[in-house]
């Protein structure tokens, strides 16, 4: 058992030299990439811990490493000498200072890291962000560390926790004044209040209009899925794979239905413009106007997924008869189906235009 005044030997060795600041700022760290990348905490209102993170921790990393020094020389240093008081000049910045300086850089810093990162294969996507603000607080992390021990021992800066919780502890028990109280009750509710509004902003984001993504994907040579290269010649009898795919962005749990039928379809158009989208495989509703003249369904699966859930699924074509201009057809539903399965009644629906030939 670790008791209380022994808990920080749970910590590694090099956390444990580091001064107290310098190791909460790495514990920040680690603490919020562990909410950021672990898949069951990236959905709890933990996440609102990302804030303070992001607008202060980096920024007083790279203060406390550009300054490591305390901001006042001690008390003996200042006093008075027969020739008048001695240089105050400090070596360093103050509390305040440092607080409002380290609030800033994190600002300006974030977005400059984000700047970078756009040049980059990497681009500008939350993992890369986050691993990048990590690895520069890290970094920043360390170099203070250092420069600080370099210092003498009466220069390095050492933050007065206990001479702060003092104040504070005054300050809101026992004001000078009932102006001084009423004060101090104004600013805790004012704290509470933005730091309640930025919580519940974070951990409650403004939802956009839910939609379904569907598509076809065929297998490259390297073993990839790409949207190309759809086999479009078949032969009755014999099958060919393809690989549907249903992305669920409708902010709920979804059942969808997939029906797969080929459809025996005749143009009633001809004017080329139209006909040409049908042999590209881009046939939409509206799109021309055709007349189904035979269905026969193929197959049918039934997909449950969550917010943001991505399904594929690969699955054999085998054509059942012959035919010129045949366009094979997945309709989706968000449940289930009507019993006469078509585009007018599916929720999304997506067509390739196949020719199947006779077994020969």
């Amino acid at each position: 058992m670790v008791s209380r005044s022994d808990w920080r030997l749970l910590l590694p060795e090099r956390v444990r030299r580091l001064p107290f600041d310098l190791a909460f700022v790495f514990t920040s760290v680690v603490a919020v990439n562990v909410v950021v990348f672990l898949p069951f905490l990236r959905e709890t209102p933990l996440v609102v811990f990302g804030v303070p993170f992001v607008l202060f921790v980096p920024g007083y990393a790279f203060i406390a490493a550009l300054f490591p020094e305390r901001s006042q020389r001690p008390a003996e240093e200042r006093a008075e000498t027969p020739d008048g008081p001695r240089s105050t000049t400090d070596w360093g910045i103050d509390g305040i200072e440092r607080v409002v300086l380290s609030v800033g850089l994190s600002t300006a810093a974030v977005p400059l890291l984000a700047l970078v990162l756009n040049v980059t294969p990497f681009g500008i996507r939350p993992v890369p962000i986050m691993v990048t603000v990590s690895l520069f607080t890290v970094v920043m992390t360390i170099i203070a560390a250092y420069r600080r021990r370099k210092l003498p021992q009466e220069q390095r800066l050492r933050v007065p926790y206990r001479q702060w919780t003092e104040l504070a502890r005054t300050e809101l028990f026992a004001p000078d004044s009932r102006t001084d109280a009423a004060l101090n009750v104004l600013l805790i509710v004012s704290i509470l209040l933005a730091t309640a509004s930025v919580a519940y902003a974070v951990a409650v984001p403004k939802q956009g209009d839910g939609f379904t993504a569907t598509y076809l994907l065929t297998e490259s040579d390297d073993g990839d899925l790409v949207a190309d290269n759809y086999p479009t010649n078949f032969t009755v009898g014999e099958p060919q794979s393809l690989i549907v795919g249903v992305s669920n962005h409708e902010h709920e749990r979804t059942d969808y239905t997939v029906v797969v039928e080929l459809q025996n379809v005749t143009l009633l158009t001809n004017e080329s413009a139209q006909v040409d989208r049908i042999r590209q495989n881009a046939t939409r509703s509206g799109a021309v106007s055709i007349h189904v003249d035979r269905t026969v369904e193929l197959d049918r699966f039934t997909v449950p997924l969550s917010h943001n859930e991505t399904w594929h699924h690969e699955h054999a074509v085998t054509p059942p008869f012959a035919g010129d201009d045949l366009r094979l057809t997945y309709l989706v539903y968000r449940g289930d189906p009507p019993a006469d399965p078509s585009t007018k009644s599916a929720y999304r629906w997506l067509a390739l235009r196949v020719d199947a030939a006779p077994d020969t």
